[in-house]
């Protein structure tokens, strides 16, 4: 029998994220001196640290290699950060290795092709609302919100709601 959403939701104690796309609507501005920048919303930056300090474990993979990515995330408290992942799936395991973790008790969001094998494994895989028409189809769930404009702290949110563990008063500031 098939799990519905909120009963996935109970289960969950790790996520897994990708970054462009997810975390960023997908654009890169590009400087005259070959640095790029990407926008990153401050609502899911909040999810990620809350998270942490509740005990959960979070990680990155990205198929990116900017530092600037790196210091953002280690800047809210993540430590499992994979940078230049060609095959998430490598990525994914070692991580499982690491920490010996239960595949249903991960959610996965990601939001194009590289991250279909991954979403195969999880207990939760998610997806934001602009996310490839593949991943659309085969995600447990689609977020109303776009990459970059809020899908992390929504699967962050729900998560611990359905955990009764959001509005922890002593983890809920900065």
């Amino acid at each position: 029998m098939s799990k519905t959403f909120k009963e996935r939701l109970k289960r969950i104690n790790t996520f897994f994220f990708d970054v462009d796309g997810v975390f960023t609507d997908g654009s890169v501005t590009i400087f005259e001196n070959g640095e790029q920048v990407r926008k990153m919303s401050v609502k899911d930056g909040y999810a990620v640290q809350y998270a942490v300090k509740m005990g959960y474990r979070i990680a990155i993979i990205s198929g990116g290699r900017h530092e600037g990515v790196r210091l953002r995330f280690q800047g809210l408290g993540v430590q499992d950060i994979y940078l230049g992942q060609s095959n998430k799936i490598e990525a994914y395991e070692d991580l499982l290795a690491i920490y010996e973790i239960n595949e249903d008790e991960i959610l996965y969001m990601g939001d194009d092709l590289p991250d279909l094998e991954v979403m195969t494994k999880v207990g939760l895989a998610c997806c934001p609302k602009d996310a490839a028409t593949e991943i659309r189809e085969m995600a447990h769930y689609t977020s109303p919100f776009k990459g970059g404009q809020g899908c992390v702290r929504d699967v962050i949110e729900q998560t611990l709601k359905a955990q009764e563990k959001w509005k922890d008063t002593k983890h809920i500031n900065w």
